[in-house]
């Protein structure tokens, strides 16, 4: 008991100082009678909880504030949250009068930053990143070969390769009919796991390896990474939750689109349908007072593109959650049938 009591402190404690953005006091917790226990108790608790590293006094006399722990804790404990019907009304109203596809994704960007009043990004389909449809092997010289990659959209594209060693006519032709045989109507994603299989083979020939990675990067090599930005401006309005300098950062990053790329990938890798990385967990010194929710979208359920928000780790992450799933659901709806 005393542990959910303790839990139940804490979620008061994050949705006291995230409504407030003031320490939240065991007396205004006991006055709330949310919990049904004296302030003592609550003293008792959040004393507990601060030698956990979940609370925080930020000076003497003041009441407790969550740390990025605090709030992990909150999040992991935290039950699917259904989107409220005006906000659910809001998207479909909103994205339904989209054009096409680009309309759609620039709408989402926009509407997911009023949402959740938070800097929203949304990364455009991978539209390009279609299946292989041939591999091919053409010896250029004794010890090269050029590989063409023939995508099912006709995109071509080729690059060279060192064998190495002396290749007879047999064994080349053999590894071109078990690449092209490997390769064929894969996409990036699955041609990877595929061609790493087969460069793996025993007695497979020394310069598989080389193919194989040649006709990874061929196949990817149509596919533009193009993502889009609304709401920055929510950075000023949330400037009580940085350092005077931080907002200036956080923007920066956000403008390397590598650095916030990378992130949302890795948290896509998680297998959850809404990703959060909480304060120091993003790994990046700018975006160390933020926190990233995201998810991925895509036709059949496949998460091939990603959106999400970011924000100071003081935010409302049951809603923000709801948003980012909701719209993750909605663009992969529009994304299937196109």
């Amino acid at each position: 008991m005393s542990e959910e009591r303790r839990r139940a402190v804490l979620r008061a404690i994050v949705e006291g100082y995230v409504a407030t953005s003031e320490p939240v006091g065991s007396k205004a917790l006991a006055d709330a009678a949310v919990l049904g226990v004296s302030s003592a108790t609550i003293r008792n608790d959040m004393a507990l909880l601060e030698e956990e590293g979940l609370i925080a006094q930020p000076h003497t006399s003041a009441g407790r504030i969550p740390t990025d722990a605090g709030y992990r804790s909150f999040v992991d404990n935290l039950a699917a949250t259904a989107l409220q019907d005006p906000h659910r009304r809001a998207i479909h109203t909103f994205l339904s009068d989209a054009v096409d596809l680009n309309d759609v994704v620039e709408r989402s960007v926009r509407l997911l930053s009023q949402l959740t009043r938070q800097v929203a990004v949304v990364q455009f389909p991978s539209i390009r990143e279609s299946a292989v449809r041939r591999v091919e092997l053409v010896r250029i010289g004794v010890d090269r070969a050029l590989v063409v990659v023939v995508s099912a959209d006709a995109r071509v594209e080729q690059s060279t390769v060192a064998l190495g060693e002396t290749v007879s006519d047999d064994e080349f032709e053999r590894t071109a009919r078990e690449v092209n045989e490997a390769s064929f109507g894969r996409t990036p994603a699955a041609l990877l796991a595929s061609l790493t299989q087969w460069a793996a083979r025993p007695g497979q020939v020394s310069w598989a390896q080389g193919v194989a990675d040649a006709v990874v990067a061929s196949a990817r090599g149509g596919t533009v990474e193009r993502v889009v930005f609304a709401g920055a401006a929510n950075l000023a309005r949330a400037g009580a939750d940085f350092e005077s300098d931080a907002i200036g950062s956080v923007l920066d990053a956000l403008e390397e689109q590598v650095v916030l790329l990378r992130l949302l990938h890795e948290m896509a890798a998680d297998g959850q349908d809404v990703a959060v990385r909480i304060g120091a967990e993003t790994r990046t010194e700018a975006l160390a007072r933020t926190s990233i929710i995201a998810a991925g979208y895509g036709p059949g359920g496949e998460a091939t593109s990603l959106l999400g928000t970011l924000g100071p780790t003081r935010m409302d992450y049951p809603g923000t959650m709801a948003a980012v799933r909701a719209v993750a659901r909605y663009l992969s709806r529009v994304v299937e049938n196109e």
